[in-house]
């Protein structure tokens, strides 16, 4: 069983690490262009506000059990795969995408509007007070929010279990589940709370430092 766990734990921080990269980048720019293209804000553009805002609002709901499947003829296009670790990250960084755009849009948006006024009335660019004003005030719930979504992730990983997609919820489906071997799917389990539990100290730690600097 060493062995077998060593490597579901391994396909789980590969799937986890890549997904938060990618998508931690890609969300961070889908929410500030939410944030700086809503109606009276920064850059205003109305149409490509309504437009980003559907995308998220029709992805997010999607429970990711269903949109794995929905998008599995996009992981064979792209990977070659339609099952496997490597199939199972596409959409988890799709899903982690719009779900870290609508957090960091709304992380923007508690932003005091008399800082963006301020900066407005001292002749700084829009673009410098967007980056400079509303996101740097913002780096410390941001990492609460990447946090959050890690844990999400971390959720996502073992769904992704369901189509082999490898990993410690492929662990307890397969070798503890199906096979009803209950100290299995409790050991998958145990390592799990592990991994949030550290991900969540580690955040609340980086956070911390960064609101107190």
């Amino acid at each position: 069983m060493g062995p077998l766990l060593g490597q579901s734990v391994v396909q789980t921080l590969q799937m986890v690490s890549l997904t938060m990269l990618v998508g931690a980048v890609a969300g961070t720019l889908i929410g500030i262009l939410l944030y700086a293209t809503r109606p009276g804000n920064l850059l205003e553009h109305r149409v490509l506000f309504a437009a980003v805002n559907l995308l998220v609002n029709v992805v997010r709901p999607i429970p990711f059990v269903i949109f794995i499947s929905l998008v599995q003829p996009l992981s064979l296009a792209l990977t070659g795969r339609s099952v496997g670790t490597q199939a199972a990250i596409l959409p988890m960084t799709l899903m982690a995408s719009v779900v870290v755009g609508r957090i960091v849009e709304q992380n923007l948006v508690g932003i005091d509007a008399g800082l963006v006024e301020a900066a407005r009335a001292m002749g700084v660019s829009r673009t410098r007070v967007l980056l400079d004003v509303v996101v740097r005030e913002s780096i410390g719930p941001l990492v609460l929010g990447y946090t959050f979504v890690f844990i999400g992730v971390v959720d996502m990983s073992a769904v992704a279990g369901y189509i082999g997609g490898g990993g410690l919820g492929d662990l307890a489906i397969t070798y503890g589940y199906q096979q009803f071997n209950y100290a299995v799917t409790l050991l998958a389990v145990v390592v799990i709370i592990v991994i949030v539990q550290l991900a969540q100290v580690i955040g609340n730690r980086l956070a911390h430092r960064v609101m107190h600097h």
